[in-house]
C-alpha cells in the first residue's frame, strides 16, 4: 500500500511540468513546487483516503500561484535570461524547439494556458480541471476551445500574425 508521502512524491514530475510550462521560468517554476510541496506535506492529516493526490497537489499548486501573482502584482517584473540574449533552445530534428511552444504558450491569457496545461499536458479531466481551478466544467471547456484555437493561430504565422503581434512559425 503506497503511503501519502509516497503518493505525493510520485507527483513532483507532473507538478515540476505543470508549474515550468505554466510560469515560463525554471527558477520561479521550481520555488512553486517548493512551497507546494512544503505546503502539502504540513497538511498531509488533512488528506482524506480516497482523495486524488494530483487534483489536491494541483490545487495547492494553483493557490499558491494565485496568491503569488497577487504579490507580485505590487512589485517589479522578473527579468530572465532570455532578455538577456542567452538562447536556451536546442532544436528538435525537425527544426522546431519545445522553446515555440513554450513561446507560443506565454502569449496565451494565463486562464487559458493553465486550462491548456491541465487538460492537454498533465491529462486531468474538464471535472478534475474545474474543481482545481474552482470553476465551472463550461468555463473549462470555453478556456480550452479557445485556447487551443489561439495555440494553432499562434504556429500557423511566422514572424507575426495579422495584427503585427509577433508569433511562431508552422511546426509540420
Amino acid at each position: 500500500m503506497t503511503t501519502r508521502r509516497e503518493a505525493v512524491a510520485a507527483e513532483i514530475p507532473r507538478l515540476r511540468r505543470y508549474a515550468r510550462a505554466l510560469l515560463g521560468d525554471d527558477g520561479e517554476a521550481d520555488d512553486l513546487i517548493q512551497d507546494t510541496l512544503e505546503r502539502a506535506l504540513a497538511r498531509l492529516p488533512q488528506w482524506r483516503d480516497g482523495d486524488n493526490p494530483r487534483k489536491w497537489l494541483f490545487s495547492i499548486l494553483h493557490n499558491l500561484h494565485v496568491d503569488g501573482l497577487r504579490r507580485k502584482s505590487r512589485r517589479p517584473p522578473h527579468v530572465g535570461l532570455e532578455s538577456l540574449g542567452v538562447d536556451q533552445s536546442s532544436p528538435s530534428a525537425d527544426g522546431a524547439s519545445g522553446r515555440d511552444l513554450d513561446h507560443a504558450l506565454q502569449l496565451l491569457s494565463g486562464e487559458q494556458r493553465q486550462v491548456v496545461l491541465l487538460v492537454g499536458l498533465e491529462g486531468l479531466s474538464y471535472a478534475e480541471t474545474a474543481e482545481v481551478l474552482d470553476i465551472p466544467v463550461g468555463t473549462v471547456m470555453s478556456r480550452l476551445a479557445r485556447g487551443r484555437e489561439r495555440l494553432r493561430t499562434l504556429m500557423d504565422y511566422e514572424g507575426g500574425d495579422r495584427n503585427g503581434r509577433a508569433s511562431l512559425r508552422r511546426v509540420k
